[in-house]
Parts: structure tokens; sequence; C-alpha cells
């Protein structure tokens, strides 16, 4: 991939925290500042280039990475099984590949998390198969995205601080374990909405992964894609004193793993370091 453009499609469920994924893209290329935003932070609200003092340049060609998304039909917006296996459906997700390749991703990834680990490990696989066979180029989701970065840590036991009620969690406890991490703690925060996930900030941030951490895990997951994290990965990890795995973040970073296009970005968390 050295000196080609990494273009990195997502399929977002709905409008939540979609604005990580710009953010995300200036950070990447060192123009956007990781700390002190979060709702509403999107690409014409100063999170671009020339907002405040930047980090420092990233390296590895970062500046060439895109990242493309597209809004898929959400239908109900609900963190219950039902509703999420029909978010989760191959007829919402193949809806929005079409304009995706329009953009030039050359990899696909389904940016949600609770509405690909509900279908269960073999699910799950099925899902993002189907997804790449419809697009045409490879493909993954936030829920194998979660499972790849707690194996690049050589993260044994993990934490979930979850926004979900904990019966949705469960199914990402099922999931993990299935991927070989042993789960430590999890805590369910009984959240039904997108929506609401998408008003925290800063503080609820925070406050959610301080109360799911637990002293024999390794690393914290968030897995909620409906979550605003991309402004606080630095803060989480100074709050926790360990890796913070959150759901935009790992997508982000999967996308770049289908690509082979791996980055270094220490303002992106212990994720974006591993190359060191």
């Amino acid at each position: 991939m050295a000196g080609a453009q990494a273009a990195v499609g997502f399929l977002y469920p709905g409008h939540s925290a979609e604005d990580d994924y710009p953010r995300l893209e200036a950070m990447l290329a060192g123009s956007g500042s990781g700390s002190g935003g979060g709702p509403g932070m999107g690409p014409d609200s100063g999170a671009g280039p020339g907002a405040g003092p930047g980090p420092e340049p990233a390296r590895s060609g970062a500046r060439e990475v895109r990242l493309p998304l597209v809004h898929t039909d959400i239908g109900e917006d609900a963190h219950r099984v039902d509703a999420l296996l029909e978010m989760g459906s191959a007829a919402r997700l193949a809806a929005g590949v079409e304009e995706l390749k329009a953009l030039g991703a050359r990899a696909v990834v389904w940016a949600c998390t609770s509405a690909s680990f509900v279908f269960g490990w073999e699910g799950a696989q099925e899902q993002v198969r189907e997804l790449s066979r419809t697009a045409g180029v490879p493909a993954s989701s936030t829920s194998f995205a979660f499972a790849h970065a707690v194996r690049a840590l050589r993260a044994e036991r993990v934490a979930i601080a979850a926004t979900y009620p904990e019966d949705v969690a469960e199914h990402f406890t099922a999931f993990l374990k299935a991927a070989g991490a042993e789960v430590v703690a999890m805590r369910g925060s009984g959240v039904i909405t997108a929506a609401e996930v998408g008003t925290w900030g800063r503080e609820e941030v925070l406050r959610l992964a301080r109360a799911g951490d637990h002293p024999e895990a390794e690393a914290v997951l968030l897995p909620d894609t409906a979550l605003h994290t991309a402004a606080y990965l630095t803060d989480l990890e100074e709050a926790l004193g360990k890796p913070v795995l959150t759901a935009n973040q790992v997508t982000v970073w999967e996308g770049l793993r289908l690509l082979d296009h791996p980055l270094h970005r220490p303002g992106l968390g212990t994720l974006f370091t591993l190359n060191d």
C-alpha cells in the first residue's frame, strides 16, 4: 500500500457519533485535535486543520488516508436483540455499498458493534462475508475490530463498559469469549437508544469507562459506535492507566488493517502505537 491512497469506507447506522470519523481522519493526518471536542464536532465545526494546536504530524503516509462514510437505515433505534438483527440485515447493509464504492472505498467496515455481535460469532462472520461479496472488497465489522484489536494488544483479560442494557452486552461478552478473550467484568448502562448515547460528552464517557474497569483487566472496551470517543482517547487511557479500546477508534484501525496500511498515531491511543 506504500504510495497508494488508503480509502476505507464505513457503513454507519443512523446519526449519532458519525462525526467521530472526520475527526479521526483529521487526527490521522496530524491536523485534528485529540481532545476538547465531542458531540457536534463534525467536518464543518472546526475539528479539522487550523482548529487549535494540532498534534505532531503522523507518520507512514497518514495524509493519504480517507474515511468516507455512508449512513444506513437504522430502522428502529433500539438496543434490543430483534431490532439489532434487523438493523444488521444484509439488505440494509447492501443499500449503502454502491455509494461507498463510488467514493473510492478499497475496504468496507460495518461500523456497528451491537448489530454485528448479536448474530453470534458464526453469524457475524457470514454478515461480513456477504458484505465483502456485495462490495467486491475486503470487509469487516466493529465486533471483529474489537476481537482483532484485543489480540493485537496481547490482552488476555478485558473489561466491558457498555452503554447497552445488560442482556445485549452479554452478547458482546459471548462474542469476545469466542474470540479467545477472558472477560473479567461487564457493565451495562441500560441505555436503549443510540440517539441518547450520542448526546454523551467527556464526563459521561470517562464515568462509563471508570465504572466498567476492573483491576485484573488489561484493557477496557467501550463497544458502542453511537458514543463519541475520538476526542477523549488520551484522557481515557490516562484516567484508567491502561489501554482503552473504543468502537469508532477500533473500527478505523480495522479498516486500515484490512488494507495492510498500519499507521502510527499516538493521539489515538495505545492501539495506534503498536507498530513502534
